[in-house]
């Protein structure tokens, strides 16, 4: 009912506009949306991981403390189909979740894969179109692809191998006493390929069938903080440490099959000269048309800065948290934006206010703002002959209205008949 209410207008609305809620359970340094927007996974610095239902407002569901990380979480990642989570941390541990298992009576068997690798963890994803696939990138070593199909973990490195061409020009690198680390990476949307960022500044290609690197260019000088990509595949945005984030326009990945084709055109650059801000993290929308950053050490570290990606111009500043932001996250199903805080590890959600029309469910309901005087229509109480009633009926009746078959897609494009795992809910056990 209060679904229909909605203006199907509003919900079109691209950004979020003011903030709508705060989480607080244990003290959050990282956290990640569902692919279908319905659940958040929260990372805690005490090794736990705390799940969220967005559809009860924010109600915990599940608490990941047995069997655990027993250092701060440093990434989560969700699979596309919903059911599996990955969670890496400091304790030099990555592990699989199986969120079918969390609530039932064997929850001690949630953890279905565990792996341990060469050093602290910087961050982790999943491979989109396989969940048993998933990429690393470690303290002051080479970035790892890990396939764990079997329950024997196959371990691989993916590192930086640049042709000699490019070393020449890397003057500052042949110099440098300090080894090319990897310190993100970054699936494309159909898992084909790897984007990772160095701590020098390049940009390395990596195919996930061969492990080998397909192209390199250099960005910057500077540490690469972010790699972030549209889920269209069409944009990809660059956070490094010279304060400037860069917007890249891909080319088709899929259909040009010849890597030495491919261009990287820097579309805008967005970064802030008067106050020389340093980005912390930065996001896409679900069609790349907007860019939300959050901001590092500064007065304005407690605001979100959204740009529109066109023109490069900003269109809202998103302000209420009262502690400075880390991480940024888009859900796309549910047009809201969430991020961290880093003093009190508090999420907070900025969505858009859906305003109630009850013309959605009359499209001869008028809604009106002040009392207005009602005047009678001539032939409004005349009396009607029967055979004239019979026959509306009968026309009314001819025209069928079908309130059982939902709609395929919702306002903003996005395709409902897509369904994503729903984690069961114990309702005899509590959630400590």
């Amino acid at each position: 009912m209060n679904l229909s209410l909605q203006d199907p207008f509003a919900v079109a609305k691209e950004y979020p506009e003011s903030l709508a809620n705060a989480l607080q359970y244990g003290h959050c340094v990282t956290f990640q949306f569902s692919h279908k927007g319905d659940y958040l996974a929260s990372g805690l610095s005490d090794g736990s991981v705390v799940i969220y239902d967005l559809a009860s407002r924010g109600s915990v569901i599940a608490h990941l403390h047995k069997h655990a990380h027993i250092r701060p979480i440093t990434s989560v990642s969700w699979s596309v189909c919903g059911r599996y989570l990955l969670t890496t941390a400091q304790d030099w541990h990555c592990k699989l979740w199986d969120l079918s298992l969390v609530n039932s009576p064997n929850h001690d068997s949630a953890v279905i894969r565990s792996i341990i690798v060469d050093g602290p963890i910087w961050s982790a994803s999943i491979n989109p179109s396989n969940e048993f696939q998933f990429t690393a990138s470690l303290f002051e070593d080479q970035a790892i692809f890990v396939d764990w199909s079997d329950p024997l973990p196959q371990n691989y490195r993916i590192s930086r191998l640049e042709s000699k061409p490019l070393e020449e020009h890397a003057d500052s690198d042949a110099n440098s006493s300090t080894k090319s680390v990897t310190l993100v990476t970054a699936f494309t949307h159909n898992g084909r390929y790897v984007f990772s960022g160095t701590n020098k500044g390049w940009i390395n290609v990596f195919d996930t069938q061969s492990l080998q690197m397909v192209h390199s260019m250099r960005l910057t000088t500077s540490n690469i903080k972010n790699l972030v990509m549209s889920p269209n595949g069409r944009k990809l945005a660059v956070n490094s440490s010279d304060r400037i984030i860069r917007q890249i326009s891909l080319p088709d990945l899929v259909n040009q099959q010849n890597p030495d084709s491919w261009e990287f055109d820097v579309e805008h650059k967005y970064q802030d000269v008067v106050n020389r801000l340093q980005w912390n993290s930065v996001c896409f929308n679900h069609n790349g048309e907007f860019l939300v950053a959050s901001t590092f050490g500064t007065q304005s570290s407690q605001d979100l800065y959204i740009w529109e990606t066109s023109m490069g111009s900003l269109i809202k500043i998103l302000e209420g948290s009262s502690e400075e932001l880390l991480e940024v996250k888009w859900n796309y199903s549910r047009c809201m934006i969430g991020s961290n805080g880093l003093e009190y590890g508090t999420i907070y959600l900025w969505s858009v206010d859906f305003p109630q029309k009850w013309s959605a469910l009359a499209p001869d309901f008028v809604e009106i703002d002040d009392n207005i005087e009602y005047e009678e229509k001539e032939d409004e109480f005349d009396i009607i002959d029967d055979d004239i009633l019979n026959k509306r009926r009968l026309e009314e009746e001819d025209s069928y209205v079908d309130i059982l078959t939902p709609e395929n897609h919702d306002a903003r494009g996005f395709d409902t008949s897509l369904r994503s795992f729903i984690i069961p809910i114990n309702y005899e056990r509590p959630i400590v």
